[in-house]
């Protein structure tokens, strides 16, 4: 189905893919909670999800008006890349779509680089479109097992008698599929695989991982990447984030009996159905988001970005990455997100848990 969701889209340009861009002083209010007239003065580093980029530019835009002495750069450079800069020391604090993998021994990483257990909070929560380009072809249902057996190379043509059974009355050409997905290590490539892996009823047989699990189909670089080969291409298909889809036609995904387009009260509904991972170390809210649900309104094809960042910094320093990170997931800072992106605000009772743990980072 075409995008009907009104958003804001924030197309970056070359300067602003730069990690030195600093946002001028424009944007949102200053009711930034602690924020507003603090006197903060400094530079801040981070990287990460360019899935929560519009977002970002709203919280660096917010963040500096109601800190003049303050220049905060953002690198939307992927989800992957943030974190493995963050585990370097290279920058303050990163952006990933996907919480720090134990497995992967990014938690062990982090820690190295805290010198303690590193603090993660939700600070962004959007629906994950699977974007197409079909000719003739406006409205699209799919079902997590379609998506799946599609991305993995199992239903070639758009005219395969699987997704003829859920659009009987759509006029489906025998155009050969070409499924793109992220090249480089993505937070929403391991959402994406994870809503297949949880809800593909065996359609897709891999677990879920950042980085891309087969070979088939078309590579592209980062969301805009994905979007513009999906754009270029006809007959082919992807996944991104909603706030970046433009005016290409999205996709229904099936929730119980139901085929439900994304939308941020529907990947709000979704994570807020879901529970805290409790395996995870004091500091660490990652959510196990519930794939499966059927919950009335749920789309649980979406992200949730994290900020990820030390308990402590060397002196003012500490006081910076605090404020920024209480502005971010504060009320404030989570209006300006939703105007800005699309995005859904945190549902209250992670919102609360994330200040609390924001409010932790001290200085050394």
């Amino acid at each position: 189905m075409n995008r009907t969701a009104l958003r804001r889209i924030a197309a970056p340009g070359a300067a602003a893919l730069a990690l030195g861009l600093a946002l001028t002083a424009c944007g949102a209010g200053n009711e930034s909670g602690s924020t507003s007239g603090s006197g903060l003065s400094g530079t801040l580093k981070g990287a990460g999800s360019s899935a929560q980029e519009a977002a970002m530019d709203a919280w660096r835009a917010g963040f500096q008006k109601a800190n003049s002495g303050v220049t905060v750069n953002y690198d939307p450079s992927g989800s992957g890349a943030g974190v493995e800069q963050f585990n370097a020391g290279a920058i303050d604090f990163a952006g990933s779509d996907a919480a720090l993998d134990p497995t992967k021994g990014e938690v062990d990483a982090a820690k190295k680089r805290c010198g303690a257990n590193a603090l993660e909070v939700p600070d962004y929560v959007s629906p994950i479109a699977v974007v197409y380009n079909l000719d003739g072809v406006d409205k699209l249902n799919l079902s997590a097992k379609t998506v799946g057996e599609i991305f993995d190379g199992k239903i070639t043509k758009w005219d395969d008698a699987a997704i003829k059974a859920e659009n009987p009355d759509a006029k489906l050409p025998s155009t050969a599929i070409t499924p793109v997905h992220r090249s480089d290590e993505s937070g929403t490539t391991k959402n994406f695989t994870d809503y297949l892996a949880q809800a593909a009823e065996g359609g897709w047989p891999h677990p879920a991982d950042k980085v891309w699990p087969i070979s088939s189909g078309e590579a592209a670089n980062g969301t805009s990447g994905v979007i513009a080969a999906v754009k270029s291409g006809a007959g082919s298909i992807g996944y991104a984030d909603e706030s970046q889809v433009g005016d290409l036609s999205v996709a229904a995904i099936k929730v119980g009996d139901a085929y439900v387009a994304p939308s941020a009260d529907g990947a709000a509904k979704a994570l807020e159905v879901s529970p805290v991972d409790d395996t995870r170390t004091k500091g660490d809210l990652a959510v196990k988001v519930d794939r499966t649900t059927t919950e009335a309104g749920a789309y649980p094809l979406m992200l949730t970005s994290y900020l990820i960042a030390c308990p402590t910094y060397s002196g003012a320093k500490a006081d910076l990455v605090k404020g920024l990170l209480k502005y971010i997931v504060s009320t404030q800072g989570q209006q300006d997100a939703a105007k800005n992106a699309g995005s859904a605000p945190l549902p209250s009772s992670l919102q609360q848990k994330a200040e609390t743990i924001i409010d932790s980072i001290s200085a050394k």
